[in-house]
């Protein structure tokens, strides 16, 4: 059975939830993979209102659209971070400039995220962790050992009660492995989870757009973290080394056809999806597959629409057959 095509809402989260479920249900999408921002999912109202819900769950089967997942990326990464100044535009009026104030809301708003996901019926919250050690990532002024095991266990502390949460709720919480988190790449992601000795609650978002631009194969990191992929994107990006720019993106904005890479709708850029599919395949991987559309190129609306069309067309299924043995001739 094909897995469900969803669509990610995060970048459509200045639109109503009703009218994005419209649109998603005539571009032919099975499901949404809800944002945790505009009015597409209040955490805190569906946490505790059962009226909320049944209103949204009313909204998605008219539009016969389903829900696997929810999306609390701009909390999650105000849980982890060292505070500077771009927090606040994630962080509610009452506490911008106020930085333990915003952490103390991003850890509330996480634990109401894991109520929330329950309360739709969903498995899954993807997010973002933050990391208090990114701005270390360049080794000069020169990072030492200590204080990226600093930054690693300030991350244990400051989560582990928000997986307590997330056990009691019988919800598992998918890292979006992503430059500017405390795991960005495939070694980063194995020491985060050896950190957690390996606790079935954290797992990951599988969005193979950012380790494209970085060097990784994709396909690698889910043979790597089997037994951990709780969700996939589906995500492009096309990298442009021209010889005049680099992967850091010389501070100019994503879309600008003079930087090193830019993301893509899904088809248009470098990542190999059938490398990806068969990867899935092998892991029996049955979730969704949602878009997570961004290309600054691109008309967003048809971009959806073929997006959703392109990703439909490359989910094949493995075989059920080994020619080498089951084909027998007569």
């Amino acid at each position: 059975m094909p897995r469900p095509v969803t669509l990610f809402t995060g970048q459509w989260a200045d639109l109503p939830f009703e009218e994005i479920c419209r649109k998603a249900s005539r571009w032919g999408y099975d499901g949404l993979e809800l944002a945790c921002w505009g009015d597409h999912l209040e955490v805190r109202k569906a946490a505790s209102s059962p009226a909320y819900v049944r209103k949204k769950k009313e909204i998605l089967k008219k539009y016969k659209l389903g829900c696997w997942a929810i999306s609390s990326h701009l909390a999650g990464q105000c849980v982890g971070d060292s505070y500077d100044e771009r927090l606040n535009v994630f962080a509610p009026d009452q506490v911008k400039g106020r930085p333990e104030k915003i952490r103390k809301w991003a850890i509330e708003e996480m634990t109401f995220s894991a109520r929330a996901a329950k309360a739709m019926g969903c498995s899954v919250v993807n997010g973002f962790m933050g990391s208090p050690i990114w701005k270390a990532w360049y080794s000069f002024p020169p990072t030492t050992e200590e204080m990226v095991e600093a930054g690693f266990e300030k991350i244990i502390k400051l989560w582990t009660p928000i997986l307590d949460e997330f056990d009691r709720n019988g919800v598992r919480f998918a890292l979006e492995v992503h430059p500017t988190e405390i795991a960005f790449d495939l070694y980063t992601a194995k020491r985060l989870l050896e950190k957690f000795n390996y606790r079935p609650t954290l797992g990951f978002n599988f969005d193979p757009s950012h380790l494209v631009w970085q060097g990784l194969n994709p396909h690698l990191f889910i043979r790597e973290f089997s037994d951990r992929i709780y969700h996939v994107h589906m995500k492009d990006v096309a990298v442009t080394l021209d010889g005049k720019a680099g992967i850091l993106g010389s501070h100019l904005p994503f879309g600008d056809l003079k930087r090193g890479w830019n993301f893509r709708s899904p088809g248009h850029g470098d990542v190999n999806f059938e490398e990806i599919i068969r990867e899935l395949n092998n892991i029996n991987y049955n979730g969704p597959l949602s878009v997570e559309w961004e290309d600054n190129g691109m008309d967003r609306e048809y971009g959806a629409k073929e997006a959703h069309d392109f990703v439909r067309s490359i989910d094949f299924a493995a075989s059920v057959i080994a020619f080498d043995r089951d084909m027998k001739t007569k």
